[in-house]
């Protein structure tokens, strides 16, 4: 495990180390949605080609909407393999978001049309049940190029899958807070309730649905 504090000063530094050792295929793994209110985890995997640029590419939080819309594209077409993994709230709930998380990265990894022989995850851990060598690399998606492209290919995914559902959810701005639990996600919850894919088993979502369930009632029979 490699910590911040080990400082990088390029964003390929880590995938030189390791392709010195002998590996060529260096993919990088991020996730994001994992302290979301509803929604799924999306992992993604990415394999870049080492010898080209990719101007614009940095940690997806660190990224307006807009910029990564831009760069998006450009990871997609350059890159020699990418793949994504989803996994639902139904199965958050029922095994936490750790396992969730670790497993939807596992599914991303799969999925890849080239299989890679090293892996740097985003993060304190590695992917259970792999075989493929990696190296977690806490607040990667800031330290490698790679693992910043996966965080960029994980978050518009995501973004674009919660945008689509607000048709299907139209109490619910989920093209605004993305499931997230801000202000405007909370007072949803509290006015219509949990939908299908709010994780049930998060603190408060349930709680607050209850307390909006409430206070419909009180305001029906007069009080306010």
């Amino acid at each position: 495990m490699v910590h911040p504090k080990k400082k990088k000063t390029s964003l390929l530094e880590f995938e030189e180390d390791i392709r010195l050792q002998g590996f060529q295929n260096i993919a990088g793994v991020d996730e994001v949605g994992r302290g979301c209110l509803a929604g799924p985890v999306v992992a993604a995997c990415v394999l870049l080609p080492w010898w080209e640029v990719f101007e614009g590419v940095d940690d997806s939080k660190k990224l307006t909407s807009a910029q990564r819309e831009k760069v998006f594209p450009v990871i997609i077409e350059r890159a020699f393999a990418y793949g994504i993994g989803i996994v639902d709230a139904g199965d958050i709930d029922t095994m936490n978001i750790g396992r969730a998380t670790l497993k939807a990265m596992r599914m991303a990894v799969e999925s890849m049309q080239i299989r890679p022989d090293f892996l740097l995850v985003d993060g304190n851990r590695p992917i259970t049940l792999m075989t493929i060598p990696q190296k977690p690399v806490i607040k990667g998606d800031s330290l490698s190029l790679s693992i910043a492209a996966a965080s960029i290919v994980a978050k518009v995914t995501r973004d674009k899958m919660m945008a689509a559902l607000i048709s299907q959810f139209p109490g619910f701005r989920f093209d605004i807070h993305k499931g997230y639990g801000t202000k405007k996600h909370w007072e949803e919850l509290e006015r219509h309730g949990p939908t299908a894919i709010h994780r049930t088993s998060f603190k408060g979502v349930l709680r607050s649905s209850v307390f909006g369930l409430l206070k419909n009632r009180f305001t029906d029979f007069g009080f306010s």
